[in-house]
């Protein structure tokens, strides 16, 4: 079965024995809030609204109402093309990123580069699923921007970021991970916020 049959667009066949288990795109509103910061954008502006209401400016008002919708308009085109032309894909043997809307890139990360994988998910059911390099194996932020870890710029850990039911994604990709490990259990990133959730072989 030729790739193109699953609408994967790689740049070449799956080898013989590698079968996809889970492919999908991020969620375009998920991705505009956190990865392209729509919220902040929106408060800020909603800022200065107030501010230039306390002003008693009409004009200031306008404006900032103005520039928060031009603003947010760009960034909500640039999170659909984003999700439209990001995939990830999981398979029994490695994960696959293709990012780039002008330029894309692929991303591969066989299973036995991958030191520990994580999820962080929303209440809203999206969720980044993000894994962390062994050591000697270091990837481009901006080659993988928005799919890293944000905040990361000298360590980046890919990430499948804003993925619906992040928690089954989290669950292919830990189960795929102990396979190809020989059954043995794989390790995970340490948490460094609240929202973090292990994905141990226990709960994933």
């Amino acid at each position: 079965m030729k790739i193109v049959n699953l609408e994967l667009q790689l740049p070449s066949d799956l080898p013989p024995g590698e079968k996809v288990l889970w492919h999908g795109r991020p969620q375009t509103i998920a991705l505009l809030r956190r990865a392209y910061r729509a919220d902040f954008v929106a408060l800020y502006f909603a800022g200065l609204a107030i501010w230039a209401g306390f002003e008693g400016s009409v004009n200031g008002v306008l404006g900032a109402f103005a520039a928060a919708g031009v603003s947010l308009g760009l960034l909500a085109l640039l999170a659909f093309m984003t999700s439209r032309t990001t995939l990830y894909l999981i398979t029994n043997r490695r994960i696959v990123i293709r990012v780039g809307v002008a330029m894309t890139m692929f991303h591969n990360l066989p299973f036995g580069q991958i030191q520990s994988a994580g999820l962080r998910a929303f209440a809203d059911g999206t969720g980044d699923v993000a894994v962390k390099p062994i050591a000697g194996q270091r990837v481009s932020y901006w080659s993988l921007w928005p799919c890293a870890r944000p905040l990361r710029l000298r360590d980046p850990e890919p990430a499948l970021r804003a993925v619906a039911n992040a928690r089954d994604v989290a669950r292919v990709l830990s189960r795929a991970m102990i396979e190809a490990n020989g059954g043995q259990a794989v390790a995970t990133v340490p948490a460094r916020s609240a929202a973090l959730a292990l994905t141990t072989p226990a709960t994933v």
